[in-house]
């Protein structure tokens, strides 16, 4: 399917490059005024208008992320309203023709720049095959088809049911799309479009811009149609995109691609003559998978937002020029941080790169004292400022004395000594009960440790021979 495009060029623009490709164009939409931005968001969507200077502007409207419901560039035969092809009768169908039934005559819309003198021949004239002065217009219809029998402006969820149609579906006899693909025909002008590529089961997606490899304008197959409600004097044009399935290229996206028809082809003006005013095979078999060149690459996340826009969409998300790619942000700062690690030149008449004087502080000197280590000097500095205070400066009105601080030096310690031997456990226990009884002849209390029993438990007596006894028992006894 094709759900979101790019156009983001001016009429006049589309006008210039599509004469570049070998297509007349005879009429075109006013630009905005200069002081309209891109994809202006002040105005009503449900008719795509847009206030701008204190005046309403009708216009097409330029965006990178243009959305269902925008006002679109439509490329299309200047035919009547009812389409191409005689004028239908009264019951809706044109005589000898049972597939084409059309809308009632009436005047052009006046959103172009024709001549007025003339902007009544759409109506009461028709193009019959074989007619040489076929003129062809860019104009302004709203994205998301509505058919010429409507009776009310329809809500937002049905006009995103026909913002694509179907190739196969223009294969069967009848239906809602037989007057239009009989009689009205057109294609649609973008840069390029978008979709997403499902990951995780479909739980994320990541979007993907289309374009022609040869730069050039997008020309994809549509059918139009224009719809007047009741109690509404105002013409609504409006258009859907047809899709067939996708080429090799872009098979890993989606199974559906928008039709795209070679700028200028001989594909193209069979696609848009009306000369043929009934469906055929001949028009049903244009309707092909493009067999150009293509290029697709990944872009922002943020284009799957309506509303958002920004020429960085169309951009490929890991090209040095996005600015929204975090990889370029850490690569810009790893440059600027070697720019900042680079030596700089000392105050002695030279200039950086920016033409000033660099002034750079050298690196202290650093020596070593017996007694505080490694000493900076700044830390003698500020030591000798703390102790060179003068005595006589005291009666000085604000001068407050300021104590001397003086480190305290460790005390000597004579190393002669040998260190202490660590004790067997055995020798451990004899000093223990050798102190015990010496509190005892002094009279003192015996202190209970918390950490063993001094008393000896009762020995046993057993009925074992001699050489059978345990041998932690010899010991024991041997202690």
């Amino acid at each position: 399917m094709c759900g979101r495009y790019a156009l983001a060029l001016r009429a006049s623009q589309i006008a210039r490059r599509l004469r570049e490709d070998d297509m007349p164009v005879y009429e075109a939409p006013d630009d905005p005024p200069d002081n309209v931005g891109d994809d202006e968001d002040d105005g009503d969507r449900s008719t795509g208008g847009r206030d701008v200077g204190g005046g309403y502007y009708d216009g097409p409207r330029q965006s990178y992320n243009f959305a269902p419901g925008y006002k679109g560039v439509v490329y299309r035969a200047d035919v009547p309203d009812w389409g191409a092809g005689p004028r239908p009768g009264r019951d809706g169908n044109a005589p000898n023709d049972a597939t084409a039934a059309g809308d009632a005559p009436a005047p052009h819309s006046t959103n172009t720049k024709a001549n007025a003198g003339e902007e009544h021949r759409g109506s009461e004239t028709s193009v019959v095959a074989g007619e040489s002065d076929v003129r062809y217009k860019l104009q302004t219809m709203k994205w998301g088809l509505v058919p010429f029998w409507t009776k009310r402006n329809p809500g937002y969820g049905s006009m995103m049911k026909t913002i694509n149609c179907r190739d196969d579906s223009l294969a069967q006899t009848g239906g809602m799309w037989a007057s239009m693909k009989a009689r009205k025909r057109c294609v649609i002008i973008a840069q390029g479009f978008y979709e997403w590529l499902k990951k995780n089961g479909g739980r994320e997606k990541l979007p993907h811009y289309v374009r022609r490899k040869d730069g050039k304008l997008m020309c994809l197959a549509g059918l139009w149609d224009v719809v007047q409600y009741e109690s509404d004097e105002e013409k609504h044009y409006t258009y859907t995109i047809i899709t067939t399935d996708s080429n090799k290229q872009l098979n890993f996206l989606h199974d559906r691609m928008p039709v795209i028809l070679d700028n200028g082809s001989e594909k193209l003006r069979e696609w848009l003559d009306p000369g043929h005013h009934g469906w055929s095979k001949d028009l049903q078999s244009l309707l092909m998978p493009y067999d150009g060149e293509l290029e697709v690459y990944p872009v922002s996340k943020d284009v799957g937002k309506v509303g958002n826009n920004s020429p960085t969409f169309i951009i490929p998300i890991d090209s040095k020029e996005n600015k929204s790619n975090i990889a370029n942000f850490f690569a810009k700062g790893a440059a600027t941080s070697n720019h900042s690690n680079k030596p700089t030149k000392k105050e002695d008449g030279r200039s950086d790169a920016m033409g000033g004087k660099v002034k750079v502080e050298e690196q202290p000197e650093i020596g070593v004292n017996n007694n505080e280590g490694f000493v900076t000097g700044d830390m003698k500095m500020k030591e000798e400022k703390n102790i060179k205070r003068e005595d006589g400066d005291r009666d000085g009105e604000g001068e407050e004395e300021v104590p001397v601080v003086v480190k305290r030096e460790a005390e000597d310690t004579t190393m002669e000594q040998e260190p202490p031997h660590k004790m067997s456990k055995i020798q451990q226990n004899v000093d223990t009960h050798a102190n015990k009884g010496m509190g005892a002849l002094r009279g003192g209390r015996q202190k209970i440790s918390a950490m063993s029993n001094p008393r000896r438990s009762p020995a046993k007596t057993s009925a074992k021979a001699a050489g059978t006894q345990k041998i932690t028992k010899f010991f024991a006894n041997s202690s």
